[in-house]
Protein backbone atom coordinates (compact mmCIF):
# COMPACT_ATOMS: atom_id res chain seq x y z
CA UNK A 1 0.00 0.00 0.00
CA UNK A 2 1.14 3.37 -1.33
CA UNK A 3 1.47 6.05 1.42
CA UNK A 4 -0.73 8.25 -0.05
CA UNK A 5 -3.34 5.30 0.21
CA UNK A 6 -2.48 5.08 4.03
CA UNK A 7 -2.86 8.52 4.47
CA UNK A 8 -5.95 8.51 3.00
CA UNK A 9 -7.50 5.78 5.25
CA UNK A 10 -6.52 8.03 8.21
CA UNK A 11 -7.90 11.05 6.72
CA UNK A 12 -11.19 9.33 5.90
CA UNK A 13 -11.21 7.63 9.66
CA UNK A 14 -10.56 11.24 11.16
CA UNK A 15 -13.17 12.54 8.52
CA UNK A 16 -15.93 10.03 9.74
CA UNK A 17 -15.16 11.06 13.58
CA UNK A 18 -15.55 14.84 12.58
CA UNK A 19 -18.86 15.09 10.33
CA UNK A 20 -20.86 12.35 12.32
CA UNK A 21 -24.33 13.51 13.73
CA UNK A 22 -23.44 15.09 17.11
CA UNK A 23 -19.76 14.98 16.95
CA UNK A 24 -17.75 16.74 19.54
CA UNK A 25 -15.32 18.44 17.74
CA UNK A 26 -16.63 20.99 14.38
CA UNK A 27 -14.47 19.28 11.18
CA UNK A 28 -13.33 23.27 11.08
CA UNK A 29 -11.96 22.88 14.04
CA UNK A 30 -10.19 19.80 13.80
CA UNK A 31 -8.20 20.66 10.35
CA UNK A 32 -7.21 24.01 12.03
CA UNK A 33 -6.00 22.15 15.08
CA UNK A 34 -3.96 19.00 12.63
CA UNK A 35 -2.62 22.03 10.97
CA UNK A 36 -1.09 23.90 13.99
CA UNK A 37 0.72 20.64 15.46
CA UNK A 38 1.89 20.40 11.83
CA UNK A 39 3.22 23.44 11.52
CA UNK A 40 5.09 23.09 14.85
CA UNK A 41 6.65 19.86 13.72
CA UNK A 42 7.85 21.21 10.37
CA UNK A 43 9.55 24.43 12.37
CA UNK A 44 11.24 22.10 14.86
CA UNK A 45 13.75 19.65 13.87
CA UNK A 46 14.12 18.34 17.55
CA UNK A 47 10.04 17.60 17.68
CA UNK A 48 9.70 16.09 14.67
CA UNK A 49 13.24 13.87 14.87
CA UNK A 50 11.79 12.93 18.72
CA UNK A 51 8.63 11.71 16.87
CA UNK A 52 9.64 10.24 13.86
CA UNK A 53 12.96 8.32 15.53
CA UNK A 54 11.98 4.85 16.10
CA UNK A 55 14.43 5.00 19.16
CA UNK A 56 12.43 6.87 20.92
CA UNK A 57 9.22 4.97 23.01
CA UNK A 58 5.94 5.30 21.77
CA UNK A 59 5.32 6.22 25.01
CA UNK A 60 7.54 9.34 25.45
CA UNK A 61 5.90 10.27 21.86
CA UNK A 62 2.75 10.21 23.30
CA UNK A 63 4.04 12.64 26.58
CA UNK A 64 5.59 14.86 23.80
CA UNK A 65 2.87 14.98 21.99
CA UNK A 66 0.38 15.36 24.55
CA UNK A 67 2.44 18.67 26.21
CA UNK A 68 2.66 20.78 22.45
CA UNK A 69 -0.90 19.63 22.45
CA UNK A 70 -1.22 21.15 26.01
CA UNK A 71 0.48 24.25 24.59
CA UNK A 72 -1.63 24.20 21.03
CA UNK A 73 -4.81 23.80 23.03
CA UNK A 74 -5.76 20.36 21.10
CA UNK A 75 -8.85 19.03 21.77
CA UNK A 76 -9.19 15.28 22.49
CA UNK A 77 -10.20 13.88 19.92
CA UNK A 78 -7.23 15.33 17.74
CA UNK A 79 -4.88 14.17 20.74
CA UNK A 80 -6.03 11.05 20.08
CA UNK A 81 -5.63 11.10 16.80
CA UNK A 82 -2.02 11.73 16.62
CA UNK A 83 -1.45 8.90 19.33
CA UNK A 84 -2.69 6.75 16.71
CA UNK A 85 -0.59 7.70 14.32
CA UNK A 86 1.91 7.07 16.42
CA UNK A 87 1.49 3.60 17.78
CA UNK A 88 1.18 3.24 13.61
CA UNK A 89 4.32 5.04 13.28
CA UNK A 90 2.59 7.42 10.70
CA UNK A 91 3.00 10.81 12.08
CA UNK A 92 6.05 11.14 9.58
CA UNK A 93 3.13 11.57 7.33
CA UNK A 94 1.26 14.14 8.97
CA UNK A 95 1.45 16.72 6.24
CA UNK A 96 -0.05 14.31 3.76
CA UNK A 97 -2.47 13.32 6.08
CA UNK A 98 -3.67 16.85 6.96
CA UNK A 99 -3.94 17.97 3.21
CA UNK A 100 -6.21 14.67 2.70
CA UNK A 101 -8.08 15.41 5.58
CA UNK A 102 -9.14 18.50 4.72
CA UNK A 103 -10.03 17.36 1.12
CA UNK A 104 -12.10 14.79 2.78
CA UNK A 105 -14.01 17.18 4.91
CA UNK A 106 -14.45 19.93 2.03
CA UNK A 107 -16.22 16.81 -0.25
CA UNK A 108 -18.65 15.91 2.43
CA UNK A 109 -20.18 19.49 3.51
CA UNK A 110 -20.61 19.96 -0.03
CA UNK A 111 -17.62 21.89 -1.06
CA UNK A 112 -14.89 22.22 -3.93
CA UNK A 113 -11.39 23.38 -3.57
CA UNK A 114 -10.14 25.67 -6.19
CA UNK A 115 -6.60 26.61 -6.90
CA UNK A 116 -6.60 30.52 -8.13
CA UNK A 117 -3.58 32.17 -9.13
CA UNK A 118 -3.42 35.69 -10.11
CA UNK A 119 -1.31 37.93 -11.70
CA UNK A 120 -1.45 40.34 -8.79
CA UNK A 121 -3.06 40.34 -5.43
CA UNK A 122 -7.07 40.22 -5.62
CA UNK A 123 -9.05 42.93 -3.68
CA UNK A 124 -11.87 41.32 -1.03
CA UNK A 125 -14.28 42.69 -4.18
CA UNK A 126 -12.41 40.38 -6.86
CA UNK A 127 -12.15 37.58 -4.61
CA UNK A 128 -15.94 37.45 -4.03
CA UNK A 129 -16.87 37.54 -7.10
CA UNK A 130 -14.45 34.95 -8.82
CA UNK A 131 -15.49 32.90 -5.72
CA UNK A 132 -19.06 33.41 -7.25
CA UNK A 133 -18.17 32.76 -10.59
CA UNK A 134 -16.23 29.72 -9.85
CA UNK A 135 -19.35 28.37 -7.60
CA UNK A 136 -21.90 28.88 -10.92
CA UNK A 137 -19.37 27.16 -13.30
CA UNK A 138 -18.69 24.01 -10.80
CA UNK A 139 -22.46 23.90 -9.44
CA UNK A 140 -20.84 23.63 -5.59
CA UNK A 141 -19.32 25.82 -2.81
CA UNK A 142 -15.88 26.45 -3.44
CA UNK A 143 -13.18 27.04 -1.15
CA UNK A 144 -10.59 29.39 -2.90
CA UNK A 145 -6.62 29.42 -2.10
CA UNK A 146 -5.34 32.03 -4.11
CA UNK A 147 -2.18 32.43 -4.72
CA UNK A 148 0.19 35.31 -6.86
CA UNK A 149 2.49 34.47 -10.14
CA UNK A 150 4.36 37.26 -11.44
CA UNK A 151 4.63 35.07 -14.45
CA UNK A 152 1.29 35.52 -15.24
CA UNK A 153 0.75 38.87 -17.50
CA UNK A 154 -2.97 39.26 -15.93
CA UNK A 155 -5.55 37.60 -15.31
CA UNK A 156 -6.25 34.39 -13.09
CA UNK A 157 -5.88 30.50 -13.76
CA UNK A 158 -8.15 28.54 -11.49
CA UNK A 159 -8.37 24.59 -10.87
CA UNK A 160 -11.35 22.76 -9.63
CA UNK A 161 -10.46 18.79 -9.32
CA UNK A 162 -8.84 18.13 -12.96
CA UNK A 163 -11.06 21.78 -14.84
CA UNK A 164 -8.45 24.40 -15.53
CA UNK A 165 -10.30 27.55 -15.94
CA UNK A 166 -8.21 29.97 -17.89
CA UNK A 167 -8.72 33.44 -17.81
CA UNK A 168 -4.69 34.56 -17.84
CA UNK A 169 -3.68 37.04 -20.92
CA UNK A 170 -1.27 34.38 -21.92
CA UNK A 171 -4.00 31.34 -21.95
CA UNK A 172 -6.01 34.09 -23.99
CA UNK A 173 -3.39 34.54 -26.66
CA UNK A 174 -2.44 30.82 -27.06
CA UNK A 175 -6.11 30.48 -27.70
CA UNK A 176 -6.12 33.15 -30.38
CA UNK A 177 -2.99 31.68 -31.70
CA UNK A 178 -4.44 28.41 -31.72
CA UNK A 179 -7.76 29.53 -33.51
CA UNK A 180 -5.66 31.46 -36.38
CA UNK A 181 -3.62 28.88 -37.15
CA UNK A 182 -6.70 26.67 -37.27
CA UNK A 183 -8.22 28.89 -39.30
CA UNK A 184 -4.87 29.36 -41.70
CA UNK A 185 -4.56 25.50 -42.33
CA UNK A 186 -8.51 25.08 -42.81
Amino acid sequence: MTVSAIAVRYADALADVVTAPGAALRPQDALAELQSFEAALRSSVNLRNALISPAVPGSRKKAVVARVGDVLGLSRITRNFLFVLIDHRRIAGLAEVVQIFEQKVDERLGFASAQVVSARELTEAQRTALNAELERRAGKRIRMRVSVDDALIGGVMARIGSTVYDGSVRGRLQSLERRLTAERYS
